[in-house]
């Protein structure tokens, strides 16, 4: 994963913009071949201007944003999306959900130029986890309204779709205060990393160096400006499924290792579980986030 930014800045500033990625599981039974990929070059598609830093958030070791579903309305409480491993609590274990959470977290709030404009704060952790996804969706004490009508910014839409091989993208780091554009890859059957396991993961192409500190960073069409994924983790030393260093598992079970390619996890599916007034209610119809 991206770790948490603990001490991450001073180990950036002493080694340079190395990756800090998550922890993800082992393979069960025998071990699986392992091919050592090289990163895939791709062409990069210029950024439109539509994309920028409204609207993301810096959180004190990770990056998110303030997001809203298509059917969420002005006085809605909003949401706040980073990673599972972004939680104060620390990492879930695998199999562990953490739902409807007391929270009182800050979150400072960056306008388009990436200057920091204000504070929010949450009233819980109305779903976490590391379980199959990389996840967690704060509720906020203020609702869509009251942000828009205070600092004059509106929240990032999460996407309804899968996001498509190909797709111009950019990463949106409100900690740095960076952005990171290339394309998506392509998509990973399983992808995992110490203890943990995700599924269907989007790999990005190889101009995308996500650093500590960019997890929980959104992952934006370029093209809609819509939320297709959140940025969670990367190979770093071209290790095979270690900490820091996730691998690409097949159907078949072969194991793909892409030293300094880096991932994010979809964010389509949080949609189905966000039910009136922007609750999670995992009980919904097409909601297939794990239970607690």
């Amino acid at each position: 994963m991206k770790k948490p930014l603990v001490g991450a800045l001073f180990a950036v500033l002493l080694l340079g913009a190395g990756v800090a990625p998550a922890t993800a599981a082992t393979g069960h039974g025998a071990a699986a071949p392992t091919t050592v990929a090289a990163p895939t070059a791709v062409k990069e598609k210029i950024r439109p201007k539509a994309v920028n830093f409204a609207g993301t958030v810096a959180l004190s070791n990770c990056s998110g944003s303030v997001v809203r579903t298509p059917d969420s309305q002005p006085g809605d409480p909003a949401l706040v999306l980073s990673n599972g491993h972004c939680m104060e609590s620390g990492f879930p274990g695998p199999g562990e959900v953490v739902f409807n959470q007391p929270s009182t977290r800050s979150f400072t709030l960056l306008n388009a130029s990436g200057s920091g404009v204000g504070t929010l704060r949450a009233s819980k952790i109305a779903y976490g986890t590391m379980t199959d996804t990389d996840i967690s969706v704060y509720q906020l004490t203020s609702t869509y309204a009251q942000i828009e009508s205070k600092y004059g910014i509106k929240a990032l839409e999460l996407n309804t779709a899968h996001p498509v091989q190909g797709t111009a993208i950019t990463v949106v780091s409100a900690y740095w205060k960076r952005t990171y554009a290339c394309n998506v890859d392509g998509f990973v059957y399983r992808l995992k990393e110490g203890d943990w396991t995700w599924k269907d993961s989007v790999r990005y192409t190889s101009a995308c160096q996500t650093i500590g500190g960019t997890s929980g960073s959104p992952v934006l069409d370029n093209a809609t400006g819509k939320v297709v994924a959140v940025n969670n983790t990367g190979n770093e030393d071209g290790q095979r499924c270690t900490d820091n260093n996730p691998c690409e598992v097949d159907e078949s079970g072969n194991v793909t290792v892409r030293q300094g390619i880096n991932y994010a996890q979809e964010t389509y599916g949080i949609v189905p579980c966000i039910g009136a007034g922007n609750v999670f209610d995992l009980n919904r119809a097409g909601c297939a986030l794990p239970k607690p």
